[in-house]
């Protein structure tokens, strides 16, 4: 008779390799929590949709048309086929990898005017009036020196700048009036 391989010993104990596999599948599934938990492991910041604040949707006011709307907002995540006054705009985000957060805001319109504001953002009742970030600048013209080629024509006379004034070719008459004359050679 033949032996029976040391494989197969290891099975002819049940009890003890049906513990051993509870222990290594929930060793096994615990890895996820153990390593989003671990230090120094960096996680994606997942955002989606369209980004809406409360400062944008506090910009928003009755009677807007919908090129308004776009100019803030952004074009909408979702235009039902089936609602056409109606556009949808969705956020969600899942910061360091913790829990998910969703904003979600519909905006109605009726003959392409905003007519109502439906969702997680309600806009404020005092009017919003956005202060430009912006300056001017007074640059001084710059006296350049000139370059070579100015310098070598500078030379002959040529300052480069052409001020006779141009005659258009189609302004010039012709010297005689015969149909013959007119024609390029």
């Amino acid at each position: 008779m033949r032996k029976p391989l040391p494989a197969l010993k290891l099975f002819a104990n049940r009890p003890i390799s049906c513990i051993l596999a509870v222990v290594a599948s929930l060793t096994l599934s615990s890895c996820t929590t153990i390593l989003t938990n671990l230090p120094g492991v960096y996680t994606v910041d997942v955002q989606q949709g369209n980004i809406v604040d409360q400062a944008m949707i506090d910009q928003l006011r009755p009677n807007m048309n919908k090129r308004q709307v776009l100019y803030i907002l952004g074009s909408p995540m979702l235009v039902d086929f089936f609602h056409q006054k109606r556009w949808d705009y969705l956020y969600s985000a899942q910061i360091a990898g913790g829990d998910r957060q969703q904003k979600r805001i519909s905006l109605f319109f009726d003959n392409d005017q905003l007519t109502g504001v439906q969702g997680d953002f309600k806009p404020s009742a005092i009017p919003v009036i956005k202060s430009s970030e912006e300056t001017t600048v007074e640059v001084p013209k710059r006296d350049l020196e000139k370059t070579l080629w100015e310098m070598i024509t500078g030379l002959f006379g040529y300052d480069g700048r052409d001020d006779s004034p141009r005659t258009d070719k189609s302004d010039a008459k012709p010297a005689s009036g015969s149909p013959t004359d007119q024609l390029p050679l």
